[in-house]
């Protein structure tokens, strides 16, 4: 199994470099609530919540 976490910045509106911390501590807090031995696809959002990317377990 991986976590695959793909965000396409074009579509992250700025600043985006805030904006993708944002994701991936939301992400990172959120990790121990996954169940890590079942494939998933979740979308990422932005925080106008339009999604941005996408967090794939498999």
């Amino acid at each position: 199994m991986k976590i695959t976490l793909e965000i396409d910045l074009d579509a992250v509106p700025e600043p985006r470099g805030a904006e993708v911390g944002r994701i991936l501590r939301y992400w990172g807090g959120a990790a121990p609530q996954l169940d890590l031995t079942t494939a998933a696809e979740l979308p990422l959002m932005d925080s106008g919540y339009q999604q941005v990317g996408t967090l794939r377990i498999g």
